[in-house]
């Protein structure tokens, strides 16, 4: 059986499917038996709902932040 710490190291591939298909059922056999666990996977997926409706924010000084890198490269060369 599946530890709690095992159960919420591995939370993050579970619910990006990156488990094989024994890992996926080892996984839902721990969160049958364990309310924390569950509360756990439901929070992390709300938060992953979440942050996909934010917007991406605006990349500022990006030229900028460029030139210097090839600038300080040119120089290192």
């Amino acid at each position: 059986m599946l530890t709690c710490k095992e159960q919420v190291a591995r939370s993050s591939d579970y619910l990006d499917g990156q488990l094989s298909f024994r890992q996926r059922l080892i996984q839902r056999h721990h969160l049958l038996f364990c309310p924390n666990c569950r509360r756990f996977v439901r929070q992390m997926r709300l938060m992953q709902a979440t942050l996909r409706k934010l917007p991406e924010p605006p990349v500022a000084g990006v030229d900028e932040l460029a030139a210097r890198l090839a600038a300080e490269r040119n120089r290192n060369a």
